[in-house]
């Protein structure tokens, strides 16, 4: 069901989803959080629709905030869609002239009542999130630096204005890499020297392996440039010759030990909507992601 209200208010908006929901026979009980995210025109397609996928396994109400024409007259218009591709409910919410500048004074009253608040960026995140009017509402605030023109300087940027809540999407997508890394790292070994992490140019994926490594196992990991699609690959140097795995297709990583037959390991690389499935998982800080960030921005200033 989909509804659309031109020139409307909060108050109408809420009486539009209570009428929705009571045609369709459904409480909104059943929802867990409420997901803000902050875009545009061009890019909220793909946003909602990783929203709707996601919220598959997270039912929640979806307000998606939409600036436009900031220099005509206020006026609010919504769209709002309830039981079509997912169990909760998704309202964009198209704010043009002051009243854009002043989203959190619409947002708020639409949030669902003792549930966790989550902000999410799809494009290009603010510098503080948290100090953001909508990044204010949340516990949870989700930026993407890969969005950005330069993708480490947003990181670095992120990191001094980080506060507790924060994470970033380009960290979400190490998990695997990470959690293969340490598998990997758990068999014997010789020590290690020295370390790279080969990716395509511009990765803050990338950035953020090399640095939690780097703090983790203190030793310094090097940024080699592929032809990607994304990271490619990580060589430890250890003194029993190197330990690497390469993954040039995105899809499937080859993993070569020392004196070991190489073998394949499944690696392939996460959509939008699988990685924001994983962070509405869990609402707690990320401490491990507080430290590669600050690590990260340490070795940039040194």
């Amino acid at each position: 069901m989909t509804i659309d209200l031109t020139e409307t208010t909060v108050g109408a908006i809420h009486d539009a989803l209570r009428q929705a929901r009571q045609r369709l026979g459904g409480p909104a009980s059943g929802m867990v959080l409420t997901l803000v995210i902050v875009t545009d025109e061009a890019a909220q397609y793909d946003a909602v629709r990783a929203a709707s996928q996601a919220a598959r396994e997270h039912p929640c109400r979806v307000l998606v905030i939409i600036t436009r024409r900031p220099d005509t007259a206020s006026r609010l218009d919504a769209e709002i869609r309830v039981g079509e591709m997912s169990p909760g409910e998704t309202v964009l919410l198209r704010m043009y002239g002051p009243v854009g500048q002043h989203a959190d004074s619409v947002v708020e009253p639409l949030l669902m009542p003792d549930t966790p608040v989550v902000t999410w960026w799809p494009g290009a995140p603010p510098d503080r999130p948290a100090d953001d009017p909508l990044g204010a509402l949340a516990q949870r605030r989700i930026t993407d630096s890969a969005a950005a023109q330069a993708p480490r300087h947003c990181l670095i940027r992120l990191a001094a204005g980080y506060h507790p809540g924060d994470t970033d999407l380009a960290w979400t997508r190490a998990t695997p890499w990470r959690s293969l890394l340490a598998a990997t790292l758990d068999q014997p070994h010789g020590a290690i020297g020295d370390g790279s992490v080969g990716a395509e140019a511009g990765n803050p994926t990338a950035d953020l392996l090399a640095a939690w490594l780097s703090a983790r196992l203190s030793v310094p990991f090097d940024g080699e440039k592929s032809a990607g699609p994304g990271i490619t690959g990580v060589r430890f140097g250890t003194a029993d010759g190197d330990i690497t795995i390469n993954r040039p297709d995105g899809r499937v990583a080859l993993l070569a030990r020392p004196g070991q037959p190489e073998r394949h390991v499944a690696l392939h690389r996460r959509d939008t909507a699988e990685l924001l499935a994983e962070e509405l998982r869990r609402l707690d800080p990320d401490v491990v992601y507080a430290e590669t960030l600050a690590a990260l921005a340490a070795g940039a200033a040194g």
